[in-house]
């Protein structure tokens, strides 16, 4: 087997062509551009910068942590409590069908792929809803890439996804979100190394402008996204 194929599985996994869907939602971004709280490259990155290093870091990212420790113990019944327990944390209804379709998107992917056909689902997650996370672990290990890259995948997935809703409904141009990528990649591998390292007592989702944005979204008048 080559030694480049773990890399190529990473790429494909976080590559905005993966399809299940991360186009079509902004998780609230929208919201904040349409209330003014971003109106800017600046303001924009100081959203992006607060998100990632809050909730996307200590809950998002942390959870994928421990939902690839748990496959890797071969503990299902952890990964189960882990899935509800992330589908429990979404606080509004946009953002709980988000991780549902995206999930359910990403198990549909693994049951059409070579990587994917031998793997079996845990107890518990074969027919009911699976978060996203959950999905992208069990991806993950059908297609050999370990902790520290999948989470890495994942934050980047999220941070482009990002930068492309601005790129749609700033506007803002491409050579300006490459700039604005440029002044999040430190922040991002930071928190690729907190997420894993985060105890579990001290995962947290709380951010309540983020999901006043997210709520507001659901009864905006004009909209380009699903959140």
């Amino acid at each position: 087997m080559s030694t480049l194929l773990p890399l190529l599985q990473l790429l494909r996994l976080a590559s905005p062509g993966l399809p299940i869907g991360g186009f079509s939602y902004s998780q609230g971004l929208e919201s904040a551009l349409e209330l003014g709280l971003v109106h800017d490259a600046a303001s924009a990155q100081q959203w992006l910068h607060e998100v990632l290093q809050g909730p996307v870091c200590h809950f998002d990212a942390a959870m994928l942590s421990r939902m690839l420790q748990a496959l890797a113990a071969g503990d299902e019944a952890a990964l189960y409590r882990l899935n509800q327990r992330y589908l429990a944390s979404r606080d509004c209804r946009e953002q709980r069908q988000e991780t549902i379709q995206m999930g359910y998107s990403l198990r549909q992917l693994l049951a059409g792929l070579p990587e994917g056909q031998a793997m079996s689902w845990p107890d518990g997650l074969a027919n009911g809803d699976v978060c996203l996370p959950v999905a992208w672990a069990l991806a993950a290990r059908a297609l050999g890439i370990d902790e520290r890259e999948a989470v890495t995948a994942l934050l980047w997935s999220w941070l482009e996804n990002q930068v492309m809703v601005l790129l749609k409904a700033m506007p803002m141009g491409q050579s300006a979100g490459q700039l604005l990528l440029s002044a999040l990649l430190p922040a991002l591998a930071d928190a690729v190394e907190r997420a894993i390292s985060l105890p579990a007592g001290q995962h947290s989702n709380f951010a309540p402008g983020l999901m006043w944005a997210a709520m507001k979204h659901e009864t905006q008048y004009s909209r380009l996204f699903r959140s």
